[in-house]
Formats: structure tokens, C-alpha cells, sequence
């Protein structure tokens, strides 16, 4: 096999383009399948049938190996048999039909409240960039629209009279969202005292700008978020899609309703919004395994 396997990374290398991680990879699974075969005795790469490697893939199972790595390695295997045979080498693929184990969701990372609070708190009110800073997370926070959405809105699309964002979302599809007072407060504040100080020049039509007085850009928005995440001293990464998620986990504990947290969202699928739900539930274990005396 190891000839087999040198001739296929060769191919994967020159044939495919593949980078050098890839490749080392690919040979990694692939060794452990020939010391797997090793043990069951079987030398010829023509007698490797589908439950030979079934039973490679259970032993990878019970040795604790992630699901992400089993998929990996089935589609080395598959792949590899698959060169074997345009080769010559066997006269069937073994693994042609083996299915790759379903990929577990990952649940998003929600801020407690206190820790969203903690995060808001953290600009400072008394400089025209940190009165801007403060108005941008409270809007993410109060409308659980997107950075790209948030970065894309123009005054016009603040109606604080009645409560309302219009953004546009992806496609430029557009919706209306509600916004809080608070974060009304703060948009204001910084429309009366900051953003005329951070403008260059007359004329530009977005709600949020930078230091040149332009829009306000993703990458902008990023290191600023970043940089209060860091002075918030919260564990764990924050992205502009943590608050995302805390807005619309924090509006299902309290008894908002799945349909008009997905409108506010803009999720074409309900099935997107559903994991919020499995978040509570796991927030209600987590509760009730501290707190039940028998738990």
C-alpha cells in the first residue's frame, strides 16, 4: 500500500493542486487505514471489502475521534479507492457507498445579559467616537440585524418616532425591524453631538461613520467591537454575530414567539431560527442541574 500511497498523494499534488496540509491529511488518514488493515491481515488492497472499512471507521469511533474528522477520513478513503480503480489497481470501490456520519450543529455562543451589558457599557460617552460605538452595539443589540446591514444604513432608515430600522438584508431585501428606546437614545445622542463632528464633508448619506468621515466599513465595526470585547474582559470570542444571536436567544426566554423572532431576523427558513430554541433548552438543563438538589 505504501507504494499505492505514494503514487496517489503525487497525483493529488500535481493532478488536484492540493496544498501541503491537505495532503498530509489525506496520508495521515490513510495510514492509519493500512495499519487498521495491518492487524486484520489483509496485505492486498484487492481484498479490502466494505465492512472491513465500516469496521476501521467503528474502531475510530470508539477511539473518540471527532465527527468531523470521521468525515474527513471517509472521503480520504473514498477518494483514494477511487484513484486505485481509474489505475487499474482493484476492480471495485469498497468504499464508494459508505456514508459519512451527520455533521453535529454547533450551538452559536449567547452573551448572558449582564455580559451584553457589561460589553455596552464599555465606550465612552464622552468622546464623539465612543457616543458613535455606543449607539452602533446598542442598535445591534436591540435589532439583531446583521454588521453588514448595520454598516449599510443610511439616516433615513431611522425612524425613531415610531420605533422602527428599515435595513437590507441579503438579495437587498428589505425589512422593517423595531428598535428599543434605549437604543433610540443612543442613536440620537450621537446624531445630536457626534456625527456632524466625524463628517469631512456634507452629503454622506450613511447613519454610522468612520474617523474619515465615510461609511462606517465591516472590518471598521470588527476592530472596534473587538477591541471593547478585549476591554470587557468577557471569556470567549465576541463577534458582530454573538450579539446577533443573544438578541434573539434573549427575546425566546422571555416568551417571544418563534415566527416573529424569524421576521426580525430575516431568516427565509423557520428551521434557521429553531436553534434559539435548543439554546433555551440547554440553558434550561444547565439551570436545572446546578439548582435541583437531585439533579
Amino acid at each position: 500500500m505504501e507504494k499505492e500511497l505514494q503514487n496517489y498523494t503525487n497525483y493529488l499534488s500535481v493532478e488536484k493542486g492540493l496544498a501541503k496540509n491537505t495532503l498530509e491529511s489525506y496520508r495521515r488518514d490513510l495510514r492509519k487505514l493500512y495499519g487498521f488493515m495491518k492487524k486484520l491481515e489483509i496485505t492486498d488492497l484487492q481484498l479490502v471489502s466494505r465492512d472491513d472499512i465500516n469496521q476501521f471507521i467503528f474502531e475510530l469511533k470508539k477511539q473518540g475521534c471527532a465527527t468531523s474528522s470521521i468525515s474527513r477520513c471517509i472521503a480520504s478513503i473514498r477518494s483514494f479507492f477511487n484513484f486505485l480503480l481509474q489505475e487499474g489497481l482493484i476492480e471495485k470501490n469498497p468504499a464508494i457507498e459508505l456514508e459519512s456520519p451527520r455533521l453535529e450543529k454547533k450551538l452559536p455562543r449567547v452573551l448572558t445579559t449582564d455580559e451584553v451589558e457589561k460589553l455596552l457599557s464599555q465606550p465612552s460617552p464622552f468622546e464623539h467616537n465612543g457616543l458613535r460605538d455606543r449607539a452602533m452595539l446598542e442598535l445591534l443589540y436591540a435589532s439583531g440585524i446583521r454588521v453588514s446591514e448595520l454598516v449599510s444604513l443610511n439616516i433615513t432608515d431611522f425612524e425613531p418616532q415610531v420605533g422602527f430600522l428599515r435595513c437590507r438584508g441579503k438579495g437587498m431585501k428589505e425589512r422593517i425591524v423595531p428598535i428599543g428606546s434605549v437604543a433610540i437614545n443612543y442613536v440620537n445622542e450621537y446624531l445630536d453631538k457626534s456625527r456632524a463632528k466625524l463628517l469631512k464633508k456634507n452629503g454622506e448619506p450613511a447613519l454610522f461613520v468612520n474617523h474619515h468621515g465615510r461609511r462606517m466599513t465591516r472590518q471598521g465595526f470588527w476592530k472596534i467591537l473587538k477591541k471593547y470585547a478585549l476591554k470587557s474582559n468577557i471569556h470567549g470570542e465576541i463577534t458582530p454575530h454573538t450579539l446577533r444571536h443573544s438578541f434573539a436567544t434573549h427575546l425566546i426566554e422571555n416568551g417571544a414567539d418563534l415566527r416573529s423572532v424569524q421576521e426580525m431576523l430575516g431568516h427565509s427558513d423557520i428551521s434557521t431560527t429553531q436553534i434559539y430554541t435548543q439554546i433555551t433548552k440547554r440553558k434550561i438543563r444547565e439551570v436545572y442541574d446546578k439548582t435541583h438538589p437531585r439533579a
